[in-house]
């Protein structure tokens, strides 16, 4: 498939054989909402003559004044000087007839996302620009291939998929549809990189990196929400202040609306034959159906209404801390937290074997593993929960059984607010919040390197820059471990048998490259 060897980054087609779209060609965009608006700032400030149409009478015009006031706010902010901006201003046309688009090297358009008339609009498109005209799609959901089916000439065809607001996100999917040309998919990749961007190139499958790998950051969530495991502030404040992402999905959905992130879920998944691993979530349906969409309704996870508090997440009262710990055998990617307790001024000792803390009281402390407390009848067993830096973190996750002794959970309690941090304690929930949002969306991430969809370093540049992970899944579990990441994801296929959590042949080979028993 012509697709495949674009995105594996096949040196058959080179950015030397295949130039970028020229800054003396013209870039026409048809779409003039806030993302045609915003891609056609970015073609035009990058030095290309730009023609923006809409089909709808008089708004090319409209967002030709819009465009104008932006460049203007530029120049407030010492952003552009101003013989940029004048110069900028004299390349942006309005076109009202599709017909003055012909001289276009560049298409690209932002319009409703339905199919039909997408498929329309570039079918009408092919009858007016020459055979060489790049056309491309901004679409975030429908298949490429499907929108260029009807055409011509569909290897001209390609996906550029930017991020909103796409003036100031760096990222661009590059997307190869089944019969998009390799040679058309690198001019589409150098124009946008001679743009300032930052493009990754991918295979039309449903989602493309960002929208299909970011699943299991809103869906284990909403799962662990569902089990009663956490409270959406606690579990944002997890993700965030442990896990290092720069939103929490509740907050998130919120923002990017329930309604619309709900769509994408289903659409993946449906895309995807039911697929359990991208299974929707029941609570938030029910939110979408009740009309809580987040910000833009004034209410969903959380109230926006004038004077509205937000809920704060469970922090655990002060508790004092232990004098020494044993540290038994190797905690992995924990190992930072035996240098923080001994500046902490808490006494360390180890011994060999096991992967654990031992508390003076009798609790034993464990790396989240995908396995429960309740599990062990006679052992106080309390999980701590995966963080991406131990020294930074400002918030410590903790479950345990229900009954639980308290002086035991305190002492827990008490040593990691011995290092300044917060505790939450939730319930016990196997794999906890970020160890198993990580385990899956590494998984995800892995399944669709060997699938072909992109290379394992887009992967990881798209999440970084499409949404600001704090390392791409990839790169993270390769410092976890795979070997520990697909025996967390086998434990907790132990427990929901529904196939949700079997690690995928692309992380078990890695799990296997590594060696060792969990790797089997």
């Amino acid at each position: 498939m012509s697709a495949n060897v674009t995105v594996r980054g096949s040196d058959d087609v080179t950015a030397s054989e295949t130039a970028a779209v020229g800054p003396d060609r013209t870039v026409a965009v048809v779409g003039t909402g806030t993302m045609g608006q915003g891609i056609a700032q970015v073609a035009l400030v990058a030095g290309h003559p730009v023609r923006l149409y809409d089909s709808a009478p008089g708004r090319a015009t409209e967002a030709v004044a819009a465009l104008t006031a932006r460049l203007d706010r530029l120049v407030e902010k010492g952003r552009l000087d101003a013989a940029a901006r004048e110069a900028a201003v004299g390349r942006l046309y309005a076109a009202e007839d599709p017909a003055e688009l012909a001289d276009a090297a560049l298409v690209i358009e932002a319009i409703v996302e339905d199919l039909a008339v997408k498929q329309r609009l570039f079918a009408d498109l092919e009858k007016i620009v020459g055979d060489d005209t790049v056309l491309a799609t901004n679409t975030s959901s429908l298949s490429v291939t499907a929108i260029a089916g009807g055409l011509g000439l569909p290897g001209r065809f390609v996906g550029l998929h930017f991020f909103n607001p796409a003036p100031l996100l760096p990222l661009v999917e590059v997307v190869s549809g089944f019969a998009t040309d390799a040679d058309v998919a690198t001019r589409a990749y150098e124009t946008v990189k001679g743009w300032g961007k930052t493009p990754v190139r991918c295979a039309d499958t449903p989602g493309f990196i960002v929208n299909r790998v970011a699943r299991p950051f809103y869906a284990e969530a909403l799962r662990v929400f569902e089990e009663g495991g956490a409270d959406p502030a606690t579990i944002d404040a997890a993700l965030r202040e442990c896990g290092g992402f720069r939103m929490g999905p509740f907050e998130l959905t919120d923002l990017i609306g329930q309604d619309v992130n709900e769509a994408v879920t289903r659409s993946v998944w449906e895309s995807f034959y039911q697929d359990p691993k991208f299974t929707p979530s029941l609570a938030q349906r029910r939110l979408v159906e009740s009309g809580r969409l987040g910000r833009k309704t004034g209410h969903g996870w959380f109230s926006y209404a004038e004077g509205a508090e937000r809920p704060e997440p469970h922090t655990a009262p002060p508790a004092a801390a232990p004098e020494w710990i044993t540290v038994c055998g190797d905690l992995g990617p924990a190992d930072p937290l035996v240098g923080l307790f001994e500046a902490a001024g808490i006494t360390v000792l180890t011994k060999k074997g096991g992967a654990h803390i031992e508390l003076p009281g009798g609790g034993e402390l464990s790396l989240a593993d995908g396995e429960t407390s309740f599990e062990y009848d006679e052992e106080a067993i309390i999980y701590f929960d995966l963080a991406y830096d131990y020294a930074a973190a400002s918030r410590i996750v903790l479950s345990a059984r229900e009954d639980i002794d308290p002086g035991v959970l305190a002492e827990a309690v008490g040593l990691f607010q011995a290092l300044g941090k917060k505790v939450s304690v939730i319930g016990d929930v196997p794999g906890m919040i970020v160890a198993r949002t990580v385990a899956m969306l590494a998984d995800v991430a892995a399944d669709a390197v060997d699938r072909g969809v992109a290379t394992a370093e887009d992967i990881d540049t798209a999440m970084r820059l499409g949404v600001n992970y704090p390392a791409g899944p990839l790169e993270w579990t390769g410092k976890i471990g795979h070997r520990r990441t697909c025996g967390l994801l086998r434990e907790l296929h132990k427990r929901y048998t529904t196939g949700r959590y079997a690690p995928g042949l692309g992380l078990v080979r890695r799990a296997a490259a590594e060696g060792g028993e969990d790797s089997r």
